[in-house]
Order: structure tokens, then C-alpha cells, then sequence
């Protein structure tokens, strides 16, 4: 199994081109993102990426991780490479100065997060759910909890997780039975069990800061009564110095068909009664708190999907490239042909490179929305951005998790039988990938969320500002150029049809409970297929213009224009196929009894 490179060539051309980097660098917060800058971080990353978290990949998945009374033993390298990692500044590469972060760009930072998910996605899990806790303390935590934890975290010297989950509650958050009880030194004894918590235990660093979703006493049912708490492993003294234990412990680990190497702790919270957590945001806020570190959580996984979509295609072509099997056309009397030259073997891997470079385009898109929604100058600009950040959300997560699925399986595919043996190693992209959907809100969950409170987003204003940007694009593409025009007239279906897909949800919610849930998932499918396909002609657009004013790379540039051709005429017309599920409604879905789904 060959090992990852990182995609630099395309990750700058979607910074400088797509996205616009140049426009965030003159942002004062960003003044010094420039493109010399960022491009040494690129290079920088690549490196750890490559020579460090790759080579412990597959090893990492056959070790796997174990716990013996109550500690987690990492597989071997982990903890050198954790090192590594952070003594490299990565783990807050886009934290604010003033906390000893790097504060670079989300946008850019984005591209170090693939990188270290498509060399490793069981190693970049640790720092994934740091970086959503940091977020929640600056957000959310008091100028004494900022002091005490957050240096520590965004140095990596500690880690953080997100406990939310329970055994009998699992998505239904307000169904949560953690309690926080009150003590005499204004701190909390927090009681209960939490499980799925990633990198929950394990011996990489000092501490462990666990924010806690948990309820005081006397608050409302359901997630208007939860609050957050930050409970740490080792309790802080005033002085930075760690105290003693807390009580808290993990009790177990899960096994699971897929990232071996990340450890799932099933945590158990205050069983001698002396857990002590400190409440942040204040008591009954935890959801708010909480999605602050979700979301970022959700962009991060929408990003492991990129990411291992593009670990398995390189896998894949370096297979096409070297298996032989078959004749194709003008191959040599009594030789075989690479794969590769196999015109359905070639669909398939268009199809991975093709989406690949659409999903890095709405990931970044997703990351340079937030860094304007939070830094721009402008304040009318600013809520714009953060309109389009919260519409983006659920596509890149939901959009980008199904993909890394599907083309994890495409690879799986190319290398035909000996996808099926772990011995290649395209197997546990496949198994790595399958959480993605499921975690940090399911997909069902992240179509809902898009039809139930993103549509309405300052009403409808977001949604109305994409759909007009969409349209004026493919006008202005549809001229002389025979290749842009072509993909103008895909862009301008797709984008004709989302309107009304669109515009039927406005109109069928209030009227069945059920209508806009029945479609959401198809209509997340078609917006996210849609805006890809609206990036990519942006892609295309500047390739051209790339090449008219005679950029050197020449081979890149046409490849860029032509993978751009492919997604419009053969991924964008799925879009405009998925009006008719998007606005069937519910009834064929509860048409058949409960008791008759078995035959």
C-alpha cells in the first residue's frame, strides 16, 4: 500500500482561486496568510503528514488500542508522533495569537486538517476534538477557565473531548440522565455515564479536558435543561500545576469495524461521589455551548470525508497504474493492459477525482465563510458570511461524510478482488469511512437540520443569495467557449431544479409534518451535488483564464478544466434527478403498517 501525498498542487489552486485567499489576507486578523506563508505551512504539513502519520496508519489499524485497568495503551509510534505533532505548533495553527495559537485561516488550516485525516484518520481524531473544545472555551468560558485551560490546549500539551452520548439516549440529546450536583465551593460532583468518547483515555499527554453535557438539579426536560461542564482528568491548581485524580474513569473500549487506532472509551463519571466539574456558559446553556464545538466538530468530519476519499483514490490509481489484466485498445499482441486503460476502470476514478476536487472546494468555501463570518470588517458582511458558513454546514458534513463512503468503495471496486483482502490495505479506508455519516449527527440529522432551521436562516436570505450567485455564473459562462458553455447548461438544469425543490419546501413544511423530512435527505444530496457542480465551474472558469495568460503549468490547468467537464456531465444531472424524491412527500414512507414492514 502506497503511502499518502498530500494534494498540494490543488489545495493551493482552490485556496488562491476558488476560495480567494487573497481576500482573506486583507482581513487584519489574517494580514499574514499570504500566499508565500501559506504555501510554507502546505509544504511543512505535507511532511508530518507523509513521513510521520502515514507509515503509522496501517500499522495503527492491525495494533488497535487496549485498556487495562482503567488505562489505554496507544499502538506503538503514537505517542512520539503525538509529540511531533504538537512541539510543530499544528494543534493550534488557528487559534488566536493572544492563546499561543498560529491564527492562521479555517481555510487554510482546513487543508492541514485533510492532510493529517487522509495520512491518518485514527491519529487526527485527538486533535479534531481538541480544536472543537478550544473553540467552546473562547466562545463560552470565563476569563479564569480561559487562563487555565486554554494555552495548554492550544499548545496540544493537553487534549480535550466531547462527552454527549448515553446508551439509552444516543441522538436524542435531551434524553440525557447525567447529573451535576452543586457544591459548597462553587464547582459541581458530576454523576453519570457517557459513552462513544473518542480518545475518551489514553496516554499521549498530561490531561484529559472532558466537556460534560449534564443536568442541575430542578432543570427543564429535555435540551432546554442541560448545562456543560469542563471536568478534567487531573484537576488544575492555580498555579497551572496539576492536582490530584479526579474521579472519573474509563471502563471500557469499544470494538469497532473501523478506526482501530482511536480509541472509544466508555467513561464513567463520579462512582466514589467526588467528580469535580466546573460549569461553563451557565447553568442551562449547554446546548448552546455545546454547539460551538459541534459544529466545528461537524466541518472537521466533513473534512475526514474529503480526506479519505483522497487517501483511497491515490491508492487506486497507483493500483490502475500497476495491475495489468485484459486488452484495451492498442495494447501489443500477448500483453496485457494496465487497468487504467479500461475505459469503466477510467469512469470510476474520474468519478473519485472529480468529487474529490469539489468537496475540497466546498470544504474550504465552508472555512473562509466562517474566517469572514468572524473577522470581516464589514458588519452587513459579516452576517452574510455567517449566514452562507451555517447553510454550508450540513453539506459539507452531510455531503462530503456519504461520499467518503462511496468512493472508499469505488476504490475498494478498482482493485477488484484484492480490494477484498486487508493484505492491500483498501479495505480499511472503507471501514475507516463508515463512521463518518453516523458521527457528530447523523446525516438523517444533518438534512434536517438543513430543511428545519437552515432554509429559514435570516429568512431565507442565504438560501436565496446561493441560488442567485449559481445563476449568474452559468449566465456568464454560457458565451464562446464551447467547454464552459457546456457546463453552463448542466449548472443552469441543476440549479433550476434546486429552485423549485427548494421553493416546494418553503410552500409543503407547515403544511405535513412529515413532507420536509421525507425529501430532506435527497434534497441535501441535491443542494451539496449542486454547489459542487457551481464550484467546479469556478474551477474551470479560472483554469482558463490560467491558461490564456500562458501559466506555466499547462497539463494541470487542462486537467482542472476537464475534471470540471466530467462532474458537470455525469454528477451534476443527479441533481435535477432527485426533484421527484425531493417532492414526493411522505405518504409511500407510511404506507405500509409497522407491524408489515416484515414480510
Amino acid at each position: 500500500m502506497g503511502e499518502y501525498k498530500a494534494p498540494i498542487k490543488d489545495m493551493r489552486f482552490v485556496l488562491n482561486n476558488v476560495i480567494g485567499l487573497d481576500e482573506l489576507s486583507e482581513i487584519e486578523t489574517f494580514s499574514h496568510a499570504e500566499s508565500d506563508v501559506v504555501d510554507a505551512v502546505l509544504e511543512e504539513a505535507s511532511k508530518l503528514a507523509t513521513n510521520v502519520l502515514s507509515p503509522l496508519n496501517k500499522a495503527g489499524d492491525l495494533a488497535g488500542t487496549s485498556v487495562k485497568d482503567g488505562v489505554v495503551t496507544s499502538p506503538e509510534g503514537w505517542a512520539e508522533a503525538y509529540k511531533m505533532f504538537a512541539e510543530g505548533g499544528w494543534n493550534g495553527i488557528s487559534s488566536p495569537e493572544e492563546f499561543e495559537g498560529g491564527a492562521m485561516p479555517q481555510a487554510v488550516t482546513l487543508a492541514t486538517v485533510e492532510m493529517w485525516n487522509a495520512a491518518n484518520l485514527s491519529f487526527a481524531l485527538c486533535p479534531l476534538l481538541t480544536q472543537g473544545a478550544i473553540e467552546s472555551l473562547i466562545a463560552h468560558g470565563s476569563d479564569e477557565q480561559k487562563e487555565k485551560y486554554l494555552n495548554k490546549l492550544v499548545t496540544g500539551e493537553w487534549t480535550a473531548t466531547m462527552n454527549l452520548t448515553e446508551s439509552h439516549a444516543g441522538s436524542d440529546v435531551g434524553a440525557l440522565r447525567a447529573k451535576a450536583e452543586p457544591a459548597e465551593d462553587g464547582s459541581w460532583r458530576i454523576s453519570g455515564q457517557k459513552i462513544f468518547i473518542t480518545y475518551g483515555e489514553h496516554e499521549m499527554t498530561d490531561n484529559i479536558i472532558h466537556l460534560v453535557l449534564a443536568r442541575t438539579p430542578g432543570s427543564p426536560a429535555g435540551t432546554r435543561g442541560i448545562s456543560l461542564f469542563i471536568v478534567p482528568k487531573f484537576l488544575v491548581n492555580d498555579d497551572g500545576s496539576l492536582g490530584k485524580r479526579n474521579d472519573l474513569k474509563c471502563v471500557s473500549l469499544e470494538e469497532k469495524i473501523g478506526i482501530h487506532a482511536s480509541p472509544t472509551a466508555v467513561m464513567s463519571y463520579g462512582d466514589n461521589g467526588d467528580c469535580v466539574g466546573y460549569l461553563i456558559g451557565g447553568e442551562n446553556k449547554g446546548m448552546a455551548c455545546m454547539f460551538t464545538m459541534m459544529n466545528s466538530a461537524r466541518l472537521g468530519v466533513g473534512t475526514q470525508g474529503l480526506a479519505i476519499a483522497e487517501r483511497a483514490y491515490q491508492q487506486a490509481v497507483e493500483y490502475a497504474l500497476d495491475r495489468k489484466q485484459g486488452k484495451a485498445p492498442g495494447t501489443a499482441k500477448g500483453e496485457s493492459a494496465p487497468i487504467v486503460k479500461h475505459a469503466d476502470v477510467r469512469r470510476m476514478l474520474m468519478t473519485m477525482k472529480s468529487q474529490i476536487e469539489a468537496m475540497r472546494c466546498l470544504i474550504y468555501l465552508n472555512g473562509a465563510s466562517l474566517d469572514k463570518a468572524h473577522n470581516h470588517p464589514d458588519k452587513a458582511e459579516r452576517e452574510r458570511q455567517l449566514g452562507l458558513a451555517e447553510l454550508l454546514i450540513p453539506l459539507s458534513k452531510g455531503w462530503c461524510t456519504d461520499l467518503g463512503v462511496e468512493l472508499a468503495s469505488i476504490g475498494v471496486q478498482i482493485h477488484g478482488g484484492m480490494g477484498f483482502i486487508e493484505e492491500t490495505g483498501a479495505g480499511q479506508h472503507y471501514r475507516d469511512a463508515r463512521i463518518l455519516p453516523i458521527y457528530e449527527g447523523t446525516n438523517g440529522i444533518q438534512a434536517l437540520d438543513l430543511v428545519g432551521r437552515k432554509l429559514g436562516l435570516q429568512g431565507g436570505a442565504p438560501v436565496r443569495n446561493l441560488l442567485s450567485d449559481m445563476d449568474r455564473l452559468a449566465h456568464d459562462m454560457n458565451g464562446e467557449d464551447a467547454e464552459l458553455a457546456e457546463i453552463s447548461r448542466h449548472l443552469g438544469v441543476a440549479v433550476t431544479a434546486l429552485r423549485e425543490a427548494t421553493e416546494w419546501m418553503y410552500s409543503n413544511a407547515s403544511n405535513d409534518p412529515n413532507a420536509a423530512p421525507a425529501g430532506a435527505t435527497p434534497y441535501l444530496r441535491m443542494f451539496a451535488t449542486t454547489v459542487g457542480g457551481y464550484l467546479m465551474a469556478q474551477s474551470a472558469v479560472k483554469a482558463k483564464e490560467l491558461l490564456e495568460a500562458g501559466d506555466a503549468d499547462q497539463k494541470f490547468l487542462k486537467a482542472k478544466v476537464a475534471t470540471a467537464r466530467f462532474f458537470a456531465a455525469q454528477i451534476l444531472p443527479q441533481a435535477a434527478a432527485l426533484l421527484g424524491p425531493v417532492t414526493e412527500g411522505p405518504e409511500l414512507l407510511f404506507a405500509i403498517d409497522e407491524e408489515n414492514l416484515v414480510a
